[in-house]
Formats: C-alpha cells, structure tokens, sequence
C-alpha cells in the first residue's frame, strides 16, 4: 500500500472559501471520484447573497453534493427543482455518450447565511448507456461506533448500505470523533481509498493531516494494516472506490474517456444543442455560461 498527500488550491469564490482536492496534474481520480472541493465554512454578510452559480452543462458524470451547513437551490433541465439541507445528498446524473447530458444552476436561498459543503463528481463507465437523471437522498444510514459519528453517504460500510445510485463500486463515509484515538476503515480488494481532513488531524503511519489535505491510500489489499489515528473532534470524509477501466479526462465541467467527446461537447453547448435541455433565467441573476474551447495540449 502507498500513501500519498495532496494539498488543496484554496480559491475565494464570492466570499466563500472553496479548497479543490481532485483532480490535480499528479492525480485525478480516486476510484471513479474525479472532482472534489471542499467548499466553506462560510458566512454570508450585507449584501452577499452566498453561492450563484449559472446554468452549467455536464456529460459523462454524476454530481454528489454533501451539505454540511447552509441550505442551496438546485435546479435542472429535466425540471427538478430541490432544495438540499444538512446531511442530506444530491446526485445529479449527465448520462453517457454524446447524445445525452444536463444543465443546472445552485443558488443560495434568500436569508441564508452560511454555507459548507463537500462538492464531488463521479466519472461515469462510458462502456454503460447510462441516461440523465436526478434523485434526492434525505435520509442516509447513521450509526456510533467507538466513539466515531457515522454518516454513509454511498455504497456499503460497516454492515450498513446507503440508497445512493452507483455504476461502478463506491463508498463515501462521514466521520467525526468524540475523542481521539486509533481506528481501522473497512477496505476491500481492489479499492483506492482517500480522506478529506474537514477538521482536526488524521495521523496515517504517524504522519500528521490537517485541514483541506487530502490523503490518498492506493495499491491496498484487505490485509494492509496502515496505523491510522484521529485527534478529538475531528471530521474527515473518507471515499473510496474501484479505478474506472478507461481514462478520465475532465475540461471545465465535462468528463469524458477521450478529448474528442470533450471538444464535441463544448461546441454542443456552445451552439444550444438540445442535448443539455434549458432553463429558464427569466427573473434571476443568473446567465447561461459559456464553455472555454479546449486547449490543444490536454491529453487523455
């Protein structure tokens, strides 16, 4: 087994703090997550009215959006509008192939003041005829378990299994320790597994973790036995899965397993192909996005 450590590209994005973990030139992916911020904690004051962002398209992914604190709108071209609160998840699917895909916008409501959350994409197996969907996970597995607060967000931890749409083997955990001490995570063959430090420190092998690094476990086997220790109070976001088995390319919000389907979608969304459906922004602040041409450097 490896261990690796990434440090976040921290971005002030309207007033909020928005760390990026995934994907970065040394790693993209782990497992099939392919896109990771860690956006917050925040405060919104006077007149900032807290995340706006525009009507956006993606292919070939799922968006995963784990709400911490705060609440946000969001709507999308197959007429899904939900708001999401804390603990609670959205999974947004584009759809595979280069027919398919989606648009959205996430707005702050009016009157809210806060914001934190964990943002993530999946790369979707582009070997799958997957269509374009939206689901709403209000209630996820929750346990205690040696003084460790679990929340399970995706696949199977600990005997239990989260609702949450899959098509390639996943799991993303939430963890906040009373007190601190050693613990062990359920691995499985084949699995890469990464933690997000929320708060606190996470020791692996001795060497300490803080806030927005992210600590990448690879090559592991069911038997690795890495020391892995957490301060009081902590709070980590542990996801893991198996590695797609084709490339992942990602250009401004697309996925793809090529940079053809890349430039494809570009010039689709660009020229208002059906294929991302539309919203209506007739009454709000927000604009249709324009997607940057793709670089002739960037490489699968």
């Amino acid at each position: 087994m490896s261990v690796q450590k990434y440090d976040a590209i921290t971005k002030d994005v309207g007033g909020i703090p928005v760390a990026r973990l995934l994907p970065q030139g040394k790693r993209r992916t782990v497992g099939a997550w392919c896109f990771l911020d860690h956006a917050g904690p925040a405060e919104f004051f006077d007149d900032n009215k807290g995340l706006q962002v525009g009507l956006h398209p993606h292919i070939n992914l799922q968006t995963f959006t784990w709400m911490l604190s705060g609440e946000v709108w969001h709507q999308d071209s197959l007429g899904f509008r939900q708001l999401i609160r804390p603990k609670q998840v959205n999974l947004m699917t584009a759809g595979t192939g280069n027919h398919t895909g989606i648009s959205h916008t996430e707005q702050t409501p009016d009157g809210v003041k806060d914001l934190h959350a964990v943002q993530l994409w999946i790369a979707l197996p582009t070997n799958q005829d997957i269509k374009p969907n939206f689901e709403h996970y209000p209630e996820l597995p929750t346990w205690h378990k040696d003084g460790v607060d679990y929340v399970l967000t995706t696949g199977s931890y600990h005997g239990h299994t989260a609702p949450t749409t899959q098509y390639s083997p996943l799991v993303g955990v939430d963890m906040q320790f009373g007190g601190a001490g050693e613990f062990v995570i359920d691995k499985q063959d084949g699995f890469e597994y990464g933690f997000l430090v929320l708060k606190g420190t996470l020791k692996v092998n001795g060497q300490s973790y803080t806030q927005d690094e992210l600590v990448v476990l690879s090559d592991c086997t069911a038997d690795d036995n890495a020391v892995l220790w957490a301060d009081a109070g902590t709070h980590l976001m542990l996801l893991g899965g198996e590695p797609l088995p084709h490339p992942t390319v990602i250009w401004w919000n697309f996925v793809a397993d090529n940079v053809d389907d890349l430039r494809t979608a570009v010039k689709d969304w660009n020229d208002g192909h059906e294929r991302f459906g539309d919203i209506n922004l007739d009454g709000t602040q927000l604009r249709r996005l324009v997607a940057p041409e793709v670089p002739e450097g960037l490489k699968a």
